[in-house]
Formats: structure tokens, sequence, C-alpha cells
């Protein structure tokens, strides 16, 4: 269940790029945060932020890889409805491209119970209708096949490896258009904190350069340049 504080953070870090947070986290150790194949489906789509909640595919087995098992206790159908509104789906499919891990009524059922959005290094189907349900979806592509043609579902909110990241469940997402990035989730307080003093800094230093101050002890700032930021932020309206 998420709080106050919690809703506050995901509200900073739609206001951050996941190119600030690579950043940050690499100063603070972590350089495989950045989930490689998830992509934008749509072109323009806002960025969103979530806590994750991971979905596990494993390669097909011909036993247990059938259109049967889409009607088991333990298939995607049940794991959509423990998806709480707000969370950010990363679904582990292997990084297969040619059986597609979702369709379009799979995504509709997100959508209309309130999840943020879809993150895999997989691919979609129905390509069409998923688009139409209006859910944000991060994935490396499409495929007409079904999952069962390249992989067999294993369960839901485990640890999983998606697009060669280590993914928790509730560990935070961000993606936007220059892909998707994992928030450790005992890291998410001081990372966002961290992130979004970047952000301004990034923002000040936007506009010198704009006004023509060359980049040397601009970026990043000297101790000259950084008694200029701090100078402004006083002045900054909250």
């Amino acid at each position: 269940m998420s709080t106050p504080d919690d809703a506050a953070i995901i509200a900073a870090l739609r206001g951050v790029t996941t190119a600030t947070l690579t950043t940050v986290l690499l100063k603070k150790g972590l350089r495989n945060v950045w989930i490689r194949g998830a992509f934008p489906l749509r072109q323009g789509s806002s960025r969103v932020a979530g806590r994750a909640f991971t979905v596990r595919f494993i390669p097909a087995r011909e036993d247990l890889a059938t259109p049967a098992s889409w009607s088991s206790p333990t298939s995607t159908r049940a794991a959509i409805e423990d998806m709480p509104a707000g969370c950010i789906a990363v679904v582990d499919a292997n990084g297969v491209k040619d059986a597609g891990f979702w369709g379009d009524i799979l995504c509709a059922r997100m959508a209309t119970r309130g999840v943020a959005a879809l993150v895999s290094d997989g691919v979609v189907r129905d390509v069409a209708g998923v688009l139409a349900t209006g859910l944000a979806i991060w994935a490396a592509g499409v495929a007409a096949p079904p999952s069962v043609a390249g992989l067999t579902f294993v369960d839901w909110q485990q640890p999983i490896g998606c697009g060669g990241v280590a993914i928790f469940p509730d560990d935070v997402i961000v993606a936007d258009q220059d892909g998707a990035v994992v928030i450790p989730a005992a890291l998410v307080a001081e990372v966002t904190a961290l992130a979004v003093d970047q952000e301004r800094l990034e923002e000040w230093i936007m506009g010198e350069v704009q006004a023509g101050v060359p980049l040397p002890g601009l970026y990043p700032p000297n101790s000259e340049h950084k008694a200029r930021f701090d100078a402004a932020q006083k002045t900054r309206p909250d």
C-alpha cells in the first residue's frame, strides 16, 4: 500500500529524467540499472514512475506452454488481478522477440485497474488494440505469435531479471523517451532527493549555457559557479 511520502516521491520522480537517474545511481555505485530493450511503444509517451510489480516467464517448455495454461490459477490473467493501481508491471520475457508475451485484452484489463505502465524486454502482440487501450508500454517491439510459442509463464512478485537488470518487487521504475530505469527500494528516498537537486542544477546550467557561458568550470560547476547557483536557488519560487 502506498503512503503519502511514497506518493510524493513518485510525483517527484515524474519530473526527473532517466538520464539524470542513471548518473545519480552511478555515483552511488550502481551501473546496471537501465533495462535493455525497453523503449516506448508510443512515441511521445509521458514519463511514468511507480513501484515495480514483477512478472516472470522462462523459456517455453512444450508440456507447460500451452493455450490451456491461460486458464490456470497461476497465469498471466491471475497476475493482472493482483496488480495494484499505480504500479508498473515489469515483465521478464527473456528478451524473446518472436512471441508476444501480452496482448490487447490483457492490456485493457490493466488499464481499467489503473496500472501506470507495462515495461518489458520482450514484445507485445495485437499492437493496434494494445495502443488503443491507452496503457503506457515500454517494450522491445511487436510480434504476432502468442506467448506460449516461446515462453512459459511462471509466477509474479518474485525477483526477476529484465533486460539484464535485477528487479525486485517494490523497487521503483521510472520510464521516459530514453528507456526505463530501476531504483532499488532501499535507495528510493535518497536517490529521489539527489536527482531533484541535480535536475535543478542542470536547469540552471542550461540557462547559463544559453546565455553564452563557457562549459569549463560550469559543467560540472566549480566553487564559483556553485556559489552562483546556490544564490539563484535562494530567490527561486517554489
